[in-house]
C-alpha cells in the first residue's frame, strides 16, 4: 500500500532486548535489580524436565528472588490453562512472571499478566471486540525468555487462547502486555529437535512474509520483515540438519523480527492455519509452513511484485513471484516437511469447520487479495490433494 494523504498513521517498536550468547546469566540479576521477591515461571510440561530450566531457576535462586513454576499448558493453549495460571499466581503470592519457552509459555504467560489483576471474563479483552479498552488495571512486571525461533511473541503485545469448548481462537491485545525485557539467547535453542526447529523457523518465515505482503502503509515493518525473510532463508537449512550458533542467533532473530513486522498486519496463511491448530490439534508452525506455498498461490494476482522483491532478496535464481512460490515448495521439503494436509490426517470431512473458521479469523482482513469462504474451502481442497 502507498503513503495516504488522508491518513495519520501509528508505529511502535519499544521492546527492550537483550540479545546474544549468555545473556541468560543476566536473567536473575535483572528480576533482583527490579526489587522483585517471587517470580511466577511459566513454561510447558516437556520444557520444564530439561536441564536448562533447572539451570534458569538455580541462577534466579541465586539471585535471591524465589520461583514459583506452572506448566499446566496444552500445545495450543486454552482459557484453563491461564486461569490455573492465575490461581497459582496469587496463591503464591507471586509480583513478577516470565515466561519461559516458545509460543505456548508466552502465550498463557502473558495471558496470565493480563488477567491477575483484571476481573472480566478473560474473553471480554477479545481485540476483535476491542475488549483492549478493558486492559486498564495494572500487569505484573513480565519478562520473556525464547527457546524456540518462531512466533516471536517475546516481543508481542497479544496473545492468541482458544475456547475450552468450542475451540476458537480468541486474540487478546494490549499495549501493556509487552514484556519489560526480552533476554533472547541463541545458544537456548542449540538443543532443538530438527522438526520443531524446521515449523518453529517456517513460522517465523511466514510472519515475516505476510508482514511484507500485508496492505497496510508501513515502510518500517516493511524494512524489517525483509531482512527477518533474509536471515532466515540464509539459515533455516544449517539450524535444522547442522545447527551453529550463528545460524541459531540469525533464526532468533528472525523471529524477532517476524513478530515486530506483523504489527503492520499478517494474511490469508495465518487465517488457514488457525483453524488447523483448533480442529486437528496441528502445531501453529507446522501449520503455516504446509499452508504458505498455497496461500502464496492464491496471492499470486495482486502481490507478484512484491514476492519478486522477496525473491531477490533470498538470492534464488529465478527471482520472480512463481519462483518464490516454488522456493518455499522446496524448502519444505528440504526440511522434511509433508507437503500436503493428507499426510498430516486431514480429511475431506474436516474441509467445511475449517472454512467456518477460517472466514471468522481476523488475519485476512490485512491480505493484499480479499478471501471468502468459498476461496477457502478450494485451498484446503488443493492442500488436500
Amino acid at each position: 500500500m502507498s503513503f495516504q494523504q488522508n491518513q495519520r498513521y501509528q508505529y511502535n517498536f519499544p521492546t527492550s532486548i537483550r540479545f546474544g550468547r549468555g545473556v541468560i546469566d543476566e536473567l536473575g540479576p535483572h528480576l533482583k535489580e527490579q526489587g522483585l521477591k517471587r517470580v511466577l515461571l511459566v513454561s510447558d510440561p516437556g520444557l520444564v524436565k530439561l536441564p536448562v530450566f533447572e539451570r534458569v531457576i538455580s541462577q534466579i535462586k541465586a539471585s535471591g528472588v524465589l520461583v514459583e513454576v506452572f506448566s499446566e499448558i496444552a500445545k495450543n493453549p486454552v482459557k484453563s490453562n491461564v486461569l490455573a495460571g492465575v490461581a497459582h499466581f496469587h496463591k503464591s503470592q507471586c509480583d513478577s512472571i516470565v515466561g519461559f519457552g516458545g509460543g505456548a509459555s508466552m502465550d498463557v504467560a502473558r495471558a496470565i499478566a493480563l488477567k491477575t489483576h483484571h476481573e472480566l471474563d478473560l474473553f471480554e479483552y477479545d481485540d476483535a471486540m476491542g475488549g483492549d479498552r478493558f486492559v486498564t488495571g495494572p500487569v505484573p512486571y513480565f519478562v520473556t525468555v525464547p527457546t524456540t525461533s518462531g512466533t516471536g511473541s517475546e516481543v508481542g503485545r497479544s496473545t492468541v487462547i482458544s475456547d475450552d469448548t468450542t475451540h476458537e481462537k480468541k486474540i487478546l491485545f494490549s499495549p501493556k502486555l509487552m514484556a519489560k525485557k526480552v533476554f533472547a539467547d541463541p545458544e537456548l535453542t542449540m538443543g532443538l529437535p530438527a522438526m520443531v526447529t524446521a515449523t518453529t523457523g517456517m513460522d517465523a518465515l511466514t510472519h515475516c512474509v505476510e508482514a511484507y505482503l500485508a496492505k497496510s502503509y508501513s515502510p518500517l515493518c516493511d524494512g524489517v520483515a525483509l531482512e527477518g525473510i533474509r536471515l532466515i532463508s540464509r539459515s533455516l537449512e544449517t539450524a535444522t540438519h547442522a545447527p551453529t550458533i550463528e545460524s541459531r542467533a540469525d533464526m532468533m532473530m528472525g523471529a524477532l523480527m517476524g513478530a515486530a513486522a506483523f504489527q503492520k498486519g499478517l494474511g490469508i496463511v495465518h487465517s488457514l492455519a488457525h483453524p488447523l491448530s483448533t480442529v486437528v490439534d496441528m502445531h501453529h508452525g507446522l501449520a503455516n509452513a504446509v499452508m504458505i506455498p498455497f496461500g502464496m498461490e492464491f496471492n499470486l494476482p495482486v502481490s507478484g511484485e512484491r514476492m519478486r522483491t522477496i525473491a531477490s532478496t533470498i538470492g534464488i535464481p529465478n527471482p520472480s513471484a512463481e519462483g518464490f512460490v516454488a522456493w518455499l515448495r522446496e524448502l519444505n521439503r528440504k526440511l522434511g516437511i509433508p507437503a500436503s494436509l493428507k499426510e498430516l490426517k486431514v480429511h475431506e470431512n474436516h474441509i467445511a469447520r475449517l472454512s467456518d473458521l477460517a472466514i471468522l479469523d481476523p488475519c485476512h482482513g490485512s491480505n493484499e487479495r480479499p478471501v471468502t469462504r468459498a476461496d477457502f474451502e478450494t485451498i484446503y481442497k488443493r492442500a488436500l490433494a
